[in-house]
C-alpha cells in the first residue's frame, strides 16, 4: 500500500460584504453554490457585513495568507460596492470615492496574484440595483435618512465592470442584468438593498455560469460508496 496522503480540498473563496455574508442562509446563493460543489470543493464564506473595499483590502491578506499555498483557491469572488457607494454626506463611515473603489479592487487583484491566484480564477460581482423607496424605510427605522441612490450604485457597478476589463478578470454585472429590458428588479431585493429568495437564485444561476468552467469538472473526492471494496476498504479509501 502506498503512503497515505492528506486530502486537500479545492476551494471557492467568496469575499464580500453582507450580501456575501448572508449568502449561506437558507436559500442563499453561496449555499446553492456549495451544494452544487459538494464532494468536489469547499466553498468558503468570508463575507463581512458593512465592509467596504478600503477595509477589505487591508484584511484580505489575513484571510487568505500566501503561506496557504497548498490551498490556493480554484476561484475567488470579489463582491463589493454596496457600502462603498453610500452617500458621503449621509454615510461617511462606509463611503469610499469611486476612484478609490476601483483602485482598491485592483489592489486586491494584485494581492491575489501574489498569493498564487491567477486572473482567470477571479470574478468580480457588481452591487445589485437599489430600490430607494424600500431602503429608505429601512433607514428611517434605523433613525437615519436615505443614504444610497440607485444612480450612484450604477456608477460604481460600471466602474467595477471597467476595472474587471482592465485587470483581465470576469465580472457578473448584477446592476445591469437585474434591470435588463426594464424588468421589475424589486423582486430580487428583500429590503431594497439585500437579496430576496429570487435574488439569491438569480445570483446563484448567473455565477454558476461563470464558475462551472473553472470548477464544474472537478472530480468527486473519495470513492462513491458502492465502489468501496468491502473486503479491503483500506485499499479503496487510503490509496491514491
Amino acid at each position: 500500500m502506498s503512503k497515505v496522503k492528506n486530502i486537500i480540498w479545492p476551494q471557492v473563496f467568496l469575499f464580500g460584504d453582507s450580501i456575501t455574508q448572508y449568502s449561506f442562509q437558507a436559500g442563499g446563493w453561496g449555499s446553492e453554490i456549495a451544494n452544487r460543489l459538494a464532494r468536489k470543493c469547499d466553498v468558503v464564506n468570508r463575507g463581512l457585513s458593512g465592509y467596504n473595499t478600503r477595509w477589505a483590502k487591508l484584511v484580505l491578506p489575513r484571510l487568505l495568507p500566501p503561506s496557504l499555498s497548498n490551498t490556493t483557491p480554484a476561484a475567488v469572488t470579489l463582491f463589493f460596492g454596496a457600502n462603498d457607494y453610500s452617500l458621503q454626506d449621509k454615510n461617511p463611515q462606509q463611503h469610499v470615492p469611486c476612484e478609490e473603489y476601483t483602485d482598491n479592487l485592483k489592489d486586491m487583484v494584485k494581492y491575489l496574484n501574489s498569493a498564487g491566484v491567477s486572473n482567470d480564477k477571479i470574478i468580480f460581482i457588481t452591487p445589485p440595483p437599489l430600490h430607494e423607496e424600500s431602503w429608505e424605510k429601512e433607514c428611517i427605522l434605523k433613525g437615519c435618512c436615505l443614504n444610497r441612490l440607485n444612480t450612484v450604485a450604477g456608477q460604481y457597478a460600471q466602474a467595477c465592470v471597467q476595472t474587471a476589463g482592465q485587470c483581465g478578470v470576469d465580472v457578473l454585472d448584477l446592476w445591469s442584468l437585474m434591470q435588463k429590458d426594464g424588468q421589475d428588479f424589486t423582486i430580487y431585493l428583500s429590503d431594497g438593498l439585500h437579496l430576496s429568495v429570487k435574488g439569491n437564485q438569480f445570483v446563484a444561476e448567473h455565477l454558476w455560469g461563470l464558475l462551472e468552467s473553472r470548477v464544474g469538472d472537478l472530480p468527486f473526492i473519495l470513492p462513491y460508496w458502492a465502489d468501496v471494496d468491502n473486503k479491503n476498504p483500506e485499499y479503496s479509501l487510503l490509496c491514491d
